[in-house]
């Protein structure tokens, strides 16, 4: 693999803490490359050969490049900006017997919560602050250090945690702050992160991060270890393979980065919302095309889902379907349910075979063992809004939704290159 992709895909990743910085960190290279941000709240002028972007809440964006010639159907890929973490609660902090201040948390979609314990966390998110003109200001925050952590009980106070311990997310999971010297403080140092008066902050969506950097290493080095490879890894190769696209041809690429997948996608930004929709009929009715040009477009368009799979784990083998068995670094993985979790069908598994034919990438298949049940994906909750045939794919991928995952060096450059012949081709 060619090293300047993964020590970019290390550095998006580091560097995307939530998914406000996710899209911050889209929006930048966007703008570096000459896209023009759209606003919901403003009309739209636009133009054919343009290329453009729009976000919503700060957390979901959608990118497209309006061809010559006019369009005649969308390419989509659509990822998710979101990972499950901890969020931090109103009034968050809580005194402990005098001694300790804690902060309170409750979690955000289903993680894994023994690798949250006795490592390095820090807060990020948003503060919204009033700016001055009668208005309201949403401002980024990071503190940039090891600032909290959550400390697991000893051995010998708990001598059951090695045979199974049932955690409970308000009383196990809460993360230390400080001594009994921090009491009033936390609020103060968000406002210091932000660059702001702490009596300024009005509002927050704060949220626990693992602060430990991505690591490359293996035998080979073929594995890349960090935190959101779900489902961030999808969301670089994507935006890679739609950058490195070139001139939009008789289609519309269009890339799509949704938030709130991890809790269930039904939210004014997430893949149940209007967003796309609205974004696509937009942009016909900007350029002057009917709501029955539109139904056509689309009738003709494709969409790729693209959301991280499980890898076949190494000492569990036998949690895995006995034919359809993924591995790391063993190339794109379809995947398929029968009750539709997943829109693959044999139609768009067919298209999706055929385009990584053609890129030189290898595929491979996935679905949940017949007695185990399985996750949903933005696909068929997107298809809601804006029904069009999609297939649901993604990379491989060991322990999924802790806060520190594990997958393949080689599969991300499969999505890139894949990406960019579908968004071209």
């Amino acid at each position: 693999m060619d090293q300047t992709t993964i020590k970019e895909l290390s550095h998006f990743l580091e560097q995307s803490p939530t998914s406000f910085h996710t899209v911050q960190n889209i929006t930048d290279i966007l703008l570096k490359e000459n896209f023009t941000q759209l606003q919901e709240n403003q009309k739209w002028q636009i133009k054919k050969g343009g290329r453009y972007f729009v976000a919503r809440n700060g957390s979901s964006i959608i990118a497209f490049a309006i061809p010559e010639s006019g369009i005649t159907c969308m390419r989509i890929i659509a990822a998710h900006s979101d990972s499950p973490t901890f969020k931090i609660k109103e009034s968050p902090e809580l005194e402990s017997n005098g001694h300790y201040i804690r902060l309170n948390v409750e979690r955000y979609g289903g993680m894994l919560f023994a690798p949250w314990l006795d490592r390095p966390l820090s807060v990020a998110g948003r503060v919204v602050a009033k700016d001055g003109h009668g208005g309201y200001i949403s401002i980024l925050v990071n503190v940039d250090r090891d600032l909290v952590l959550i400390p697991n009980l000893a051995i010998h106070m708990n001598r059951e945690a090695n045979s199974g311990y049932k955690y409970n997310a308000q009383k196990d999971m809460l993360p230390l702050y400080g001594n009994l010297s921090a009491k009033g403080t936390f609020m103060k140092t968000i406002a210091n992160a932000a660059s702001v008066n702490e009596k300024d902050i009005l509002g927050h969506d704060l949220f626990l991060y693992n602060r430990e950097k991505a690591s490359i290493w293996g035998a080979s080095n073929e594995f890349i270890s960090c935190g959101r490879l779900d489902d961030l890894q999808c969301v670089f190769s994507s935006l890679r393979g739609f950058l490195g696209a070139g001139a939009a041809g008789p289609h519309m690429p269009v890339l799509c980065v949704l938030d709130n997948e991890e809790v269930g996608s039904n939210t004014k930004q997430g893949a149940g919302s209007t967003f796309l929709y609205d974004t696509l009929t937009r942009i016909h009715d900007s350029l002057g095309y009917a709501r029955e040009d539109y139904l056509i477009h689309l009738a003709d368009s494709f969409m790729i889902s693209a959301d991280n799979a499980h890898a076949v784990h190494p000492n569990h083998t036998d949690k895995a379907d006995p034919s359809n068995r993924p591995y790391i670094n063993g190339g794109i993985v379809l995947k398929f349910n029968a009750n539709q979790k997943y829109c693959t069908d044999g139609i768009s598994a067919a298209m999706f075979r055929d385009i990584c034919q053609e890129a030189d990438v290898p595929v491979q298949t996935f679905t949940n063992r017949s007695d185990m049940a399985g996750g949903s994906t933005l696909g068929s909750i997107s298809n809601t809004q804006v029904a069009l045939s999609t297939v649901d794919i993604g990379l491989p991928q060991l322990a999924m939704h802790s806060p520190y995952e594990t997958a393949g060096i080689l599969d991300t450059e499969y999505l890139i290159k894949a990406a960019q012949l579908f968004f071209s081709r």
